[in-house]
C-alpha cells in the first residue's frame, strides 16, 4: 500500500461527505446572519414607511388639482 493509496481513500471519504455539508452549514449560517435586519435598519424602513403614508394624501391631492387643470395630463406622461 503505497503513499496515494493511503491518502486516496480519506480524500474521498472527505469529498463525497464532509465537504458538502460543509458548504451547506456555512451558507445556511451565512444566510441567517444576514437575514435579520439591524435595529438601525429596521428603524429607518419604519420611518420611510411613515413618510410614504404622509405622502399618498398629497400625491392624491396634486392628481386632483392636475386632472382639473388639464384632464389628458396623465397621456402626457412618458
Amino acid at each position: 500500500m503505497g503513499l496515494g493509496e493511503a491518502i486516496a481513500a480519506p480524500m474521498i471519504v472527505f469529498l463525497i461527505f464532509v465537504a458538502p455539508l460543509w458548504v451547506i452549514m456555512h451558507y445556511r449560517a451565512k444566510n441567517r446572519s444576514a437575514g435579520s435586519l439591524a435595529t438601525e435598519e429596521s428603524a429607518t424602513i419604519e420611518q420611510l414607511v411613515r413618510l410614504a403614508e404622509k405622502m399618498d394624501p398629497r400625491l392624491a391631492a396634486l392628481e386632483k388639482i392636475l386632472e382639473a387643470d388639464d384632464p389628458k395630463w396623465k397621456d402626457k406622461t412618458p
